[in-house]
């Protein structure tokens, strides 16, 4: 607009002039090297004009051929981007239909025409992934690892496979990688709680727990629970490096609350036990169930191996004589008949803690106990029970 707008400027002005010089147009020689040009003053004007008026005509002329060429090039460009958006996404849902040679097929086809191609080859790595081709899946999160932005996507997925492959070693080291430059990243933290319990990295799994219970990702109930397996399994791994010694040494320094949690309490027992520590495990046991008369310990008192049961026995007697229908106290003190033939014995306990509750263990050591007394009739309708409810 403003080059017309100067044409006619200059238009005008020429007009203007030549009406005021009628008859006096002037003179112009032009002389290169050995030619000249003559010609009036208002043949040069109009000379320049019409130059001028050329020289645009020819630069409209230039960007119509230039803005046609892009738009060409733009609309090529745009539909093979097009394509591979819906090609991607064809291939997402084929991914998660289980259909994967498809949707591997679909999202490299056009990956490289994607306006976010990190997409396509994390696609294509898990499609993969699905067809057991690790060499391939390793390939895609090569190419998705030089896109920009790309860390942690990339190494989240590459994690995601090492834990479905169960490679919860290779998997440790991504996500230790990952958690020191994402350490709130609540897939990271999730992953990794799954690896420590795989791999029985019971400190790191305590330390971790509060996090987890702040970003939401395990309830207070779940963290109860998952502190009780740490603890157990840390039991379990110093049992094993520092005998029963760093075992008890372990215990004395826990907190208060934890050595006072029945679970816990039973791991320990149990640990002393694998340790021939049995005197120590009475003891502790023992003085649980003073406090805590409903606990599942009693169980543990015809596995430990004493020298003289005898205080094991008078012990569940007094517990008997508190409470007799302490079901887990007769089926103990049964037990520890059983084991000294005293078959009669054996046999009353046991019958008082199944009209107390039905257990499998305590109807099949009923059924020994009657047939060492030749009641085999009793012992054979005992077995059948035992063997209904079981079926159950």
């Amino acid at each position: 607009m403003f080059r017309i707008i100067f044409l006619f400027v200059v238009l005008g002005a020429g007009l203007f002039a030549g009406t005021q010089y009628s008859g006096q147009q002037g003179y112009v020689l032009i002389s290169i090297a050995n030619k000249t040009i003559e010609m009036s003053v208002t043949t040069l004007v109009i000379f320049v004009i019409a130059a001028l008026a050329a020289l645009f005509a020819l630069e409209f002329l230039v960007k119509r051929a230039l803005y046609a060429s892009s738009a060409t090039w733009n609309y090529f460009s745009v539909r093979k981007m097009r394509r591979s958006r819906r090609d991607t996404n064809e291939g997402i849902i084929k991914l998660l239909e289980g259909d994967f040679k498809q949707a591997e097929k679909k999202v490299t086809r056009w990956a490289n025409h994607h306006d976010m191609p990190l997409l396509c080859y994390l696609v294509a790595s898990e499609a993969a992934q699905g067809l057991g081709d690790t060499e391939k899946r390793d390939k895609y999160l090569a190419l998705a690892s030089k896109q920009e932005n790309a860390e942690l996507a990339v190494e989240l997925t590459r994690a995601k496979q090492q834990v479905r492959e169960s490679d919860f070693n290779s998997a440790f080291d991504t996500l230790s990688n990952l958690k020191a430059s994402y350490p709130n990243n609540t897939i990271v933290l999730n992953l990794l709680k799954s690896v420590y319990i795989e791999l029985k990295l019971w400190q790191p799994l305590l330390d971790s727990l509060p996090n987890l219970v702040k970003a939401k990702i395990v309830t207070q109930d779940e963290q109860v629970l998952l502190t009780q397996k740490a603890q157990c399994g840390l039991l379990a791994e110093v049992a094993e490096q520092k005998g029963s010694e760093g075992l008890i040494a372990h215990w004395n320094g826990l907190p208060r609350k934890l050595k006072a949690d029945d679970h816990l309490v039973e791991c320990f027992a149990k640990q002393l036990i694998a340790r021939k520590a049995d005197n120590e495990a009475f003891t502790l046991i023992k003085e649980n169930l003073k406090k805590h008369p409903n606990s599942n310990l009693y169980a543990l008192l015809p596995n430990l191996n004493l020298a003289d049961s005898h205080p094991a026995v008078v012990f569940l007697e007094e517990v008997l004589r508190k409470d007799g229908n302490n079901a887990q106290a007769h089926s103990a003190i049964a037990q520890f008949h059983l084991r000294n033939e005293k078959w009669q014995e054996a046999q009353q306990h046991l019958e008082k803690a199944l009209s107390v509750r039905s257990d499998v263990s305590d109807y099949s050591y009923l059924a020994d106990a009657l047939e060492k007394q030749n009641l085999t009739k009793a012992a054979h309708e005992v077995s059948r029970k035992a063997l209904t409810l079981v079926q159950a």
